[in-house]
């Protein structure tokens, strides 16, 4: 799989790399909003994995871009806000999933299972 992973600290994309580590896996990082759409434009990721407060464009506003743009893009929401808010802003921008970043291990389960239905 291919994912796209989209968040301003370096060490967090590490850790999610590290969590997803499989010798299939293929991992592109970005440190803004805008530059994860340019990414997702680019190489059409089978996964965006998306911080939602991101600089130049917060990580709902280019979740939003993307899904209106490439309708089939999947998308999910790391983010460290447990905020009904947020998370149904995120549901209506197109995002598939919304994980909590102090239970980033969830990611891991969560692919394997996509790989198992696909």
């Amino acid at each position: 799989m291919t994912f796209l992973i989209a968040d301003n600290n370096s060490a967090l994309r590490d850790i999610i790399k590290n969590v997803l580590q499989s010798p299939d896996n293929i991992f592109i990082e970005c440190s803004n909003g805008k530059e994860a759409i340019e990414c997702y434009s680019e190489y059409k990721p089978d996964w965006v994995i998306m911080d939602s407060e991101l600089d130049k464009i917060d990580g709902i506003a280019a979740s939003k871009k993307i899904t209106d743009k490439f309708p089939q893009a999947n998308i999910l929401i790391l983010t460290q806000y447990d905020d009904i808010h947020l998370k149904k802003a995120a549901f209506k921008a197109g995002v598939k999933e919304y994980f909590l970043k102090d239970n980033i291990i969830q990611l891991k389960s969560f692919f394997k299972e996509t790989r198992i239905k696909n």
